[in-house]
């Protein structure tokens, strides 16, 4: 009797091991998801800008060709 009554202290024991275990790691695995998620949103911010950037330099460099050539004409 007192071999059974051991067994299942041991089996219960292992029982709050495992399930305290999965709990830690699903908790951990969200903390590093919402991460990597917060790390993804910034890099899609910088994405979305990129294009605005490029086209700013386009018409920038545009003009200092214009006032390049205006200038030599003056020369």
């Amino acid at each position: 009797m007192a071999d059974i009554l051991v067994a299942l202290i041991a089996f219960a024991g292992t029982m709050v091991g495992t399930f305290g275990g999965i709990v830690t790691s699903s908790k951990l695995t969200n903390y590093r998801i919402q991460q990597l998620e917060k790390k993804v949103d910034k890099h899609n911010n910088f994405a979305e800008r990129i294009p605005i950037i490029e086209e700013k330099i386009k018409t920038a460099n545009h003009r200092i060709s214009d006032l390049e050539a205006f200038n030599h004409g003056l020369s």
